[in-house]
């Protein structure tokens, strides 16, 4: 089954099972493919919030994995983690019913939009495809969209516009996006990650130049000029090329860049001035994710004053150096960072917020991540005043490398290892005075022990 068949269910009144509909991505899908008329119902192995919003919009989830539920479908989709032994698609193929991956659903999708801007990169996807939906939001242009987190603007990770704008992740784990069709392909920065799937760096690299190259002859790939291994992966593509950065020879670079809790800085395009960005968020990170959005956005005929009033309009996205509350004084955050570059990137920001001590809990996220990045991991994690580290978070996989978390507490001079979230939450607690900052840090479950923390009578 590839992309072009999907579109051909793409019709009111056919009926699709989506296994996994319970997903970040899913669940948008499901709400996508149900407004435009599709008939959708789905499973998932769990409940949650993301099943509750779907009843509550009229679409029925069941709750494990049977054959009996896909039967009257015309076709299904599968989230990456449903393999050919899941009892649904072995139904489906049973009964002669094609089943679909959810990238191929999504690019079908994109094929009826004008411009489709598909935000890539190791890091900052969700926070950039934010600003990108703030600002064709602040310009009335009513985009659909698909986010990797929760979007206070929109209420969830996803909505569906009446206009000619899609805008959403692009994410490279087992090449997925290479199922999508970006007229506006956006490469925030390629950093090794995903090593249970990647070989290493020239596989991602040659990964990214491949998404590239999906971009038509019209359309624009908008690449951080200042990434050495994006340019790599760039280099001799045919494609035109939109550039970003600090660097000088930036298309659109910042200059007269401020940092503290909060950014701003002046945009340049081609050397003129385009606005002044104030973010309500901080760090050297979000001024690059920041002109990625603007550029996109130029590409898709934004003009400057919306620009502005939609970062300007920003306030970050969930589990984005998100605010949580309070705990004996000290202000408790929590971040999705869960890769070296991206750890760095939070510890800086944090550390020019002002506060007098920055205790940082931290959630390693796979096996495979954490032993193939384990030195890396251990560098930046000697940057917070205070550690505390919990086991790691398996997510998809089994623990064939032999790895725990006791091995970065151990390499780390006064770093506290403890497994167990009670634990962890009463020694924070113990640990928490005014004048620190407590982040929680993974993409895992580790929110839950900041959240534990702030509703403590302790607090």
């Amino acid at each position: 089954m590839t992309v072009s068949d999907f579109f051909n269910y793409m019709k009111p009144g056919m009926k699709g099972h989506l296994v996994g509909i319970g997903g970040v991505s899913m669940s948008a899908l499901a709400e996508t493919l149900k407004a435009a008329g599709i008939e959708i119902r789905g499973s998932d192995e769990r409940e949650s919030a993301a099943v509750d919003r779907l009843r509550d919009k009229g679409i029925p989830v069941y709750l494990g994995h049977s054959a009996e539920n896909v039967k009257g479908a015309d076709f299904v989709v599968r989230t990456a983690a449903a393999k050919d032994s899941n009892p649904e698609v072995m139904a489906a193929r049973e009964l002669g019913v094609p089943v679909f991956e959810r990238t191929q659903a999504w690019g079908a999708i994109m094929m009826k939009y004008k411009n489709a801007v598909c935000v890539a990169g190791t890091h900052g996807k969700t926070t950039t495809t934010s600003m990108v939906t703030h600002i064709l939001m602040a310009a009335g242009r009513d985009p659909t969209v698909m986010i990797g987190g929760y979007l206070p603007l929109i209420g969830s990770g996803c909505r569906t516009g009446e206009g000619e704008d899609i805008v959403l992740e692009a994410c490279e784990y087992c090449n997925s996006f290479l199922s999508f069709s970006p007229t506006v392909a956006v490469i925030l920065n390629v950093d090794a990650d995903h090593l249970d799937f990647f070989t290493g760096i020239d596989e991602i690299k040659s990964s990214f130049r491949r998404f590239a190259e999906l971009v038509p002859d019209a359309g624009c790939v908008v690449a951080n000029l200042d990434d050495e291994n994006t340019m790599a992966a760039l280099e001799g593509t045919a494609k035109r090329v939109v550039t970003f950065g600090l660097s000088g020879k930036a298309d659109i670079r910042a200059v007269n860049v401020d940092l503290g809790r909060t950014a701003s800085c002046d945009m340049l395009h081609r050397g003129a001035f385009l606005t002044h960005a104030e973010l309500r968020i901080g760090g050297r990170h979000n001024i690059y994710n920041a002109l990625a959005a603007a550029a996109a956005a130029l590409e898709l005929g934004v003009g400057p004053e919306h620009i502005r009033a939609g970062l300007e309009s920003f306030g970050g996205a969930g589990r984005r150096l998100e605010y949580k509350g309070r705990c004996n004084g000290a202000d408790v955050y929590d971040d999705y960072a869960h890769h070296p570059r991206e750890l760095r990137a939070l510890l800086q920001t944090a550390a020019g917020m002002g506060y007098a001590r920055i205790i940082c809990v931290f959630q390693p996220h796979t096996y495979s991540r954490t032993k193939a990045l384990l030195e890396d991991f251990i560098s930046e994690l000697r940057l917070p005043d205070k550690v505390y580290l919990a086991e790691i978070y398996a997510a998809r996989e089994k623990n064939t490398v032999g790895i725990s978390s006791k091995e970065l507490a151990d390499r780390i001079e006064g770093a506290v290892y403890c497994p167990d979230f009670d634990g962890l939450a009463a020694m924070l607690e113990k640990e928490a005075r005014p004048g620190d900052m407590i982040i929680t840090v993974g993409a895992g479950d580790i929110y839950k022990v900041g959240e534990k923390i702030i509703q403590t009578g302790a607090c």
